[in-house]
């Protein structure tokens, strides 16, 4: 009796599996992304993904093709996270200087919160973005916030507000050099110059000084302008 009423869960799961497929490939995904970023592309296992979601090896294969198709898709969820963030930011009804400072703040949020993106990203620069290349969602997503860039230093130039003449791709470098070298990098920072960038008591500080920078280089001000 007793092994006839445990085996009812497993199956009421394996029956909502298969009523609920896209559920099913997000829990896949969400797992594989927190497993490639922890073990990177090579260490990380297909099977311990399967038993991390109580699936199987065939099923994840189903849905996915192979342990490449895998990681590429958890690339393309990460990054399209970061794109879904930007898309909030209301360009058209701020000044251009509160908009670039919201964008900066937006993305240190974001990177602050999803750690496990800078990992990914990290990984796939070893791999020198040979998976990045295989994505045709990758291949566009960069059009989108670049294009955002674009119109909030075309808006700052129409104000005077912005008197150096920026490049997004420039622009969107200094925010994301500066977001992402203090998750990626705080090991090593911390192991040579003795502070953890990721210290909650420099949090507050490192979020008002990427918006400040970003505001200066454009205005050729101490970034207080706007404020």
């Amino acid at each position: 009796m007793w092994s006839h009423m445990s085996a009812q869960p497993a199956t009421r799961a394996t029956g909502d599996r298969q009523r609920d497929p896209d559920r099913t490939r997000a829990e896949i995904l969400q797992v594989a992304q927190r497993e490639f970023a922890r073990h990177g592309y090579a260490g990380a296992r297909v099977d311990e993904i399967a038993a991390l979601t109580s699936t199987t090896k065939r099923m994840i294969y189903y849905y996915f093709g192979g342990k490449e198709q895998l990681y590429i898709a958890a690339l393309e969820k990460a990054y399209s996270e970061v794109r879904a963030v930007e898309r909030t930011l209301d360009v058209e009804h701020l000044a251009p200087v509160a908009a670039i400072r919201t964008l900066a703040e937006l993305t240190f949020d974001h990177h602050d919160a999803h750690r496990d993106f800078i990992k990914l990203v990290s990984i796939e620069n070893i791999h020198q973005a040979e998976h990045i290349r295989k994505s045709e969602v990758l291949a566009n997503l960069g059009a989108p916030v670049l294009d955002l860039i674009s119109r909030i230093l075309d808006a700052g130039r129409a104000t005077g507000d912005f008197v150096t003449e920026a490049d997004a791709v420039d622009v969107h470098m200094m925010i994301s050099a500066f977001c992402f070298f203090r998750i990626a990098n705080q090991h090593t920072f911390g192991a040579l110059f003795g502070r953890d960038l990721t210290a909650p008591e420099h949090r507050d500080r490192h979020r008002k000084m990427i918006g400040e920078m970003v505001v200066a280089y454009l205005t050729g001000t101490d970034g207080s302008a706007g404020s």
